[in-house]
């Protein structure tokens, strides 16, 4: 039995009854450089969740449109597109998955009054004061990467080095390892990648004696090299890769590494069952896309669902779904939405989304391996970590 997706409509008072589409502002990474396999699954699930609203009526009888953006992984370019869906009307913005791309988003959605709800970005930064207009269904950069570190110091790993590149998000990602594991043992070694070769990094890692190398870069390039790299020299066999800003997640880096790129363990924020909702639009995205969706994919389709019960209950006047956030609650794929305020989070939260550590199978590179888990919840702070 199919389990309805979105709650019904519902009157809207004074509303524009005229069949006027009702307009979602969508910012998605489209082009190089932005990661166009992350932006082409994010996409896929807002068109599909739109597509469902739409055809259980809209919003009080107005169809929803998704007016598309893309961002190019580029700030500005981001910003720009905010003003823009701003002066085309839209009545809330959904999206964005690079969280540097989405900070600048989230600034200029406050300064317009608009409501934008971020769909896969983590940097817990992203405004920099609290603000009434954004919202996030991803898990703050802190929550998951946390618990990241404390799957490594299971598995045994206290001499962890790391590559990386220059950004916020990157510098915010090693900060937080860095806080966790040292009190527990750990230590986390800085490689910079605007100095090292791929092969650098080999001899960095041996000198070091390292464990462990996290890739806090980019993919392709330079991630991909790194790991051919690492995995090529006989030397360094015992080492773990991981990447846990999600790299292995998509298609593309089972094509450019092969064998090669399993074993490299991720975040990826889905449950270990779906519900029969969560089960339906696998199905569906799974034929939208031609392949298996990833997480992210279900994270647009959870921005739809927010976004579409607030406009049903709350009408589409900005200021009052912005004012209705701590108000949602939404059957998303992935469980119970609700939004909150937890500590050091500036925009409101689901806190938080079901989080595993994942890695490609060695035997079956298609085929994903559940290392360790969070339940997630619908309001506190957390559900327990499993590892396997």
């Amino acid at each position: 039995m199919n389990t309805p997706p979105l709650p019904p409509p519902s009157p809207l008072g004074p509303e524009r009854a005229d069949g006027s589409p009702v307009r979602i502002g969508a910012l998605v990474p489209l082009t190089r450089p932005g990661w166009v396999e992350a932006g082409r699954h994010l996409l896929a699930g807002l068109e599909l969740a739109v597509r469902e609203v739409n055809g259980s009526g809209g919003i009080a009888g107005r169809p929803l449109e998704l007016v598309v953006r893309d961002t190019a992984a580029d700030p500005r370019k981001a910003a720009t597109a905010v003003d823009e869906l701003a002066a085309l009307g839209v009545a809330a913005l959904a999206g964005e998955y690079h969280s540097v791309v989405a900070r600048a988003a989230a600034a200029r959605a406050d300064a317009l009054g608009l409501p934008f709800l971020c769909s896969s970005a983590v940097l817990d930064a992203l405004t920099e004061r609290p603000t009434r207009w954004v919202a996030r269904l991803a898990p703050a950069q802190s929550h998951g990467w946390r618990i990241y570190a404390d799957f490594l110091l299971a598995a045994g790993h206290s001499r962890i080095a790391v590559a990386a590149e220059p950004s916020v998000y990157w510098a915010s990602g090693a900060a937080i390892l860095r806080d966790h594991l040292a009190p527990r043992g750990g230590a986390v070694i800085d490689l910079d990648m605007r100095a090292l070769s791929p092969a650098a990094v080999c001899e960095e890692l041996l000198g070091h004696r390292a464990t462990a190398l996290l890739l806090l870069v980019g993919h392709p390039e330079p991630a991909v090299p790194i790991v051919k790299a690492v995995r090529r020299d006989r030397r360094l066999a015992e080492i773990m890769i991981g990447a846990p800003a999600g790299q292995p997640e998509f298609a593309e880096w089972a094509e450019l590494l092969g064998d090669e790129g399993a074993a490299i363990p991720f975040l990826r924020y889905l449950p270990e069952r779906f519900g029969p909702l969560g089960a339906r639009v696998e199905t569906a995205l799974r034929e939208r896309l031609a392949e298996a969706p990833s997480f992210v994919a279900f994270e647009g389709y959870d921005t739809i669902a927010v976004l579409a019960g607030l406009l049903r209950t709350h009408g589409t006047d900005r200021a009052r779904t912005s004012g209705a956030w701590p108000d949602i609650a939404v059957e998303g794929t992935r469980g119970l939405i609700r939004l909150s305020r937890p500590p050091g989070i500036g925009v409101w939260q689901w806190a938080w989304a079901p989080v595993q550590v994942v890695d490609r199978d060695p035997a079956e590179p298609g085929r994903f391996r559940i290392l360790a888990q969070s339940s997630g919840s619908s309001g506190s702070a957390g559900g327990p970590v499993a590892l396997h």
